[in-house]
This record gives structure tokens, C-alpha cells and sequence, in this order.
């Protein structure tokens, strides 16, 4: 175990503003993926774990909700402050923990800063209404109130994107929320939550708890304390636990799996396409929902756009993320390498080309290699299913109509991407691509300000923007006769 290793902390429970053991003792062990050995531990939450959670949950937002939107605001702007003095220490455990590199790793903590920035903001801006009336003695008003205590499940893949997200906005509204972290990287959203709590956020009006998903799940959504539900995750357990919300009459938001396409059409600026189509797979190793995946391209610029992309691929150094030169850091743990390739021999074997990689990397570690496919057909699992790995699958399309045909035929609709120097083009993948977020000739997704959401198969509400705070809100409207 390096030094850096031995700096890990236990990670433990926060409940009622208290960093506590789990009732009955239990622990999980964290690894880091980059070398495969045990690191550290988390406390495994049970359920009077859960139950003291909930109880302060219930006091938490009966408080909270009481406090002015400025001093909310006020607080969320602290924690930001915080959350960018201690980047460089966040940043390193998110790294040991998750394995991406650590400039990625400091991108995406600075990053949450600015998003409690961004939702400071708004918990200044929920607006209700006034309605004319129609009878000069009565008033009536539509307000805004908070919904009430929030369950949050949130993955390891950006493990302070997804929970800055989260718990920002229910803080903003006025909610109080139990936050179940990943347990492949507790450290860092350990070490997110500390800020909130040491900027000023009261106690348990943030909770946060670790243990086995489907327990915690099954456990909170149906409790009549809590009244909305955000997960992130995949779509077949998204489905299961909106069933289970819907079944007991809970908001939920779900921001669940997609299979993204890029479409590169002939016109398109071949460098920048190739630039932005290759930073955008390869990051985080792939273990992105919004990873652009299908490669769409046209005929007459495919040989151009494989050969330049290959040549991309091929110069990722991959490595431990603490390492300087680390471009792409290892999959999350070992059935990630088992399941990429998986879906790659089954490609191999009904007739895709393999360009670059296919494989797991000679080394320490849950590491793969940088992958590059062709030749795809439909029967093959890797076009139907998210491959959530450093793999880039690309195939040719005539004109148009033939590229936002395959773009929508699967049941995702996350994100989608264009390359192209047509307006007309442009306003058609706008119109037409059955996506919650297009982003044409750059990578333009994920910003606070921005929505960020899915259709279809991919969920729905959003989590970035001035919509994402109205499914933590609920609309009453009062009216009044004067007598």
C-alpha cells in the first residue's frame, strides 16, 4: 500500500450532523481499482441506521424549510468556498478511490463548487404567483413550498457530480435528504457532505449512508418521510424504483442509462469532430452516461474520421490516475472488465473488425484498453446495450434520414451528438434526435445552468438548470375572501 493509500480515511455515517459508526459495527472494504488491493472502509448502514436517519430527516426539513432563501443561499455559497479550498485533498481520495486521473478528479470537484453556486442561486428565485380574481374581494396565490424529506441514490462514476447535484438542489428548495453514496467511492462524497455540514447546513437536514442499494431502497422510498426520490443510475433499476415511488405516490426524478450516438456527417469539421468524439469516449474511461458510443459516419468521411480516431485512441497513456501523464485511469472494479469484454467477444464473433484494444490491459488492476470497433450490425450486444467502457463501436450511414433513423432506434434517449458545418442539418438533429440533450460540433453537457435529463428509457426530470428544482417543490394554491 503506497503513502498515499495510507491517508485513506474510514468513512463513515452522517446522521443528525453526527460522522458515526453504523449501529451494529458492520464495514465494507474500498478498493482501488488501479491495483486491485483493499484500501480502507465504510460503515455498512442497517436499518436503525436508517431509522435514526429518518427521524432526523423529519426534524431537519421541518426546520429548514422555515429558513429564508438568502440564508440557504448564503450557506450553499459557503460549502462551495469550502468544497474549492480542499479540492486538491478531495480530488486525490476521489482518484485512489475511482481510479480517474486526477486532473479529471480536480476538474469535476471544482466543478460541484460551481454547481452549489449555481443552485445558491436558485433557492433565491422560486417564484409563486398571484392569479386575477374574479370578484374584486377575493386574492388568490399560487406559492411554492418545499416537498419534503428526500431519498437520493447516487453511482460511483462522478461520485461529487452526482451527489453535489443532488443534495444541492433539495438544500435550495428547502428539503432536508438522506443521500445514499456509492460505496466503491464513499471518501470523496464523505468528504463533499463535510462541507455542507461545516458551512452551516443544520443538522440532519443532510444524512448520509452506505450499505447494500436494494435494502436501502426498498426501505426508504416506501416511508412515509420521505417524499421524493432521486436516483441515478441504471435503467433497469431506475424502472424498479419508480414502480416502487409511484406505488406510495412519490416524485422521483431518474437520470438512468444511454447508449448515446454521434453522428459525423461529411461536412463536418474532421478535426474537431475527431478532438472533441475522443476526449468524450475515452474520459473517465468510458464510465459516463452521456458517453458519446454509437459513431455514426458518413460514407465519404468514415476512412478519414477511423483513421484519425484510431490514431487518437492509440495515444491515450493509460495508468494509475495519481500518475502526471495518466490520461485514462482503470474501470471501477473487476466485473467491468469482465462485462466490456464480454460484449466485445460477442462482437469479434459475429463479425466486427477491432481496430485498437479489445482487451484488458497487461497490468495491476481493472484496467482496459483504449477500444475501437467496426463493421457492427444489430444482433450484436454491444449496439443494443451501454457498453459504460472505453469502447467507441463505428459504422457508416448514406444521408441523413438513414443517421437519425439508427440515432433513435434504440429505447435511450440521454444525450446525442453532431458534427457538422450545415445549419439545415443542425436544425434537423435538433428537431429530430430523440435525446434530453444534443450537443452539436462540441461537448456541451452537463453545465449547472444547463437541463440535464433523458427521454424515453433514459428517465426523466431534470437535475441541472432552473427546471431541475420544481419536482422538489410542490405548487399551493390559497385563496381568500376578505369579510
Amino acid at each position: 500500500m503506497s503513502d498515499n493509500e495510507k491517508a485513506y480515511p474510514t468513512v463513515s455515517l452522517l446522521i443528525n450532523g453526527e460522522w458515526r459508526a453504523a449501529a451494529g459495527g458492520e464495514t465494507l472494504p474500498v478498493i482501488n481499482p488501479a491495483t486491485g488491493e483493499v484500501i480502507g472502509e465504510h460503515a455498512h448502514a442497517r436499518q436503525a441506521d436508517l431509522d435514526a436517519a429518518l427521524e432526523a430527516a423529519d426534524a431537519g426539513f421541518k426546520h429548514w424549510r422555515t429558513v429564508p432563501a438568502v440564508k440557504r443561499a448564503a450557506i450553499l455559497n459557503k460549502a462551495a468556498n469550502l468544497l474549492r479550498e480542499r479540492a486538491d485533498d478531495i480530488a486525490r481520495l476521489m482518484t485512489i478511490e475511482q481510479g480517474k486521473p486526477l486532473g479529471e478528479a480536480r476538474g469535476e470537484t471544482l466543478g460541484a463548487a460551481g454547481t452549489l453556486d449555481w443552485f445558491a442561486e436558485e433557492a433565491k428565485r422560486i417564484y409563486g404567483r398571484v392569479i386575477p380574481a374574479r370578484a374584486d374581494n377575493v386574492q388568490q396565490i399560487a406559492a411554492k413550498h418545499p416537498v419534503g424529506p428526500v431519498a437520493a441514490f447516487t453511482p460511483w462514476n462522478f461520485p461529487l457530480n452526482q451527489a453535489v447535484r443532488k443534495v444541492s438542489i433539495a438544500l435550495a428548495a428547502g428539503c432536508s435528504i438522506i443521500l445514499k453514496g456509492p460505496e466503491d467511492t464513499p471518501a470523496s462524497v464523505a468528504e463533499l457532505l463535510r462541507c455542507y455540514v461545516d458551512a452551516g447546513v443544520p443538522a440532519g437536514v443532510v444524512n448520509l449512508v452506505y450499505g447494500v442499494p436494494s435494502e436501502i431502497s426498498e426501505y426508504l422510498i416506501p416511508h412515509p418521510v420521505i417524499r421524493k426520490i432521486s436516483f441515478t443510475g441504471s435503467t433497469a433499476v431506475g424502472k424498479q424504483l419508480a414502480a416502487l415511488a409511484g406505488a406510495h405516490m412519490k416524485r422521483n426524478t431518474m437520470e438512468l442509462g444511454g447508449h448515446a450516438p454521434t453522428l459525423v456527417f461529411d461536412d463536418a469539421d474532421m478535426k474537431t469532430a475527431v478532438k472533441m468524439s475522443s476526449i468524450g469516449k475515452f474520459m473517465n474511461a468510458g464510465q459516463v452516461c452521456i458517453s458519446p458510443t454509437r459513431f455514426l459516419v458518413q460514407e465519404g468521411a468514415y476512412e478519414q474520421f477511423v483513421e484519425q480516431f484510431v490514431a487518437a485512441a492509440k495515444a491515450i497513456k493509460i495508468g494509475n490516475g495519481l500518475e502526471e501523464d495518466t490520461r485514462m485511469g482503470p474501470l471501477v472494479h473487476d466485473r467491468r472488465p469482465t462485462a466490456v469484454g464480454d460484449m466485445i467477444d460477442d462482437a469479434k464473433q459475429r463479425g466486427a473488425e477491432v481496430h485498437l484494444g479489445g482487451k484488458t490491459a497487461d497490468r495491476p488492476g481493472y484496467f482496459f484498453e483504449p477500444t475501437v470497433l467496426s463493421g457492427l450490425t444489430h444482433d450484436m450486444k454491444i449496439m443494443n446495450e451501454e457498453p459504460f467502457g472505453p469502447v467507441a463501436v463505428i459504422n457508416t450511414f448514406k444521408d441523413t434520414d438513414e443517421a437519425i433513423a439508427e440515432a433513435n432506434r434504440l429505447p435511450y434517449g440521454l444525450a446525442a451528438y453532431a458534427f457538422t458545418s450545415s445549419m439545415k442539418t443542425a436544425h434537423r438533429i435538433g428537431q429530430e434526435i430523440e435525446a434530453g440533450m444534443i450537443s452539436i460540433n462540441h461537448l456541451g453537457l452537463a453545465l449547472p445552468e444547463t437541463p440535464f435529463g433523458g427521454v424515453k428509457d433514459s428517465g426523466y426530470g431534470s437535475e441541472g438548470g432552473s427546471e431541475a428544482i420544481e419536482s422538489y417543490l410542490e405548487t399551493r394554491f390559497v385563496t381568500t375572501a376578505a369579510i
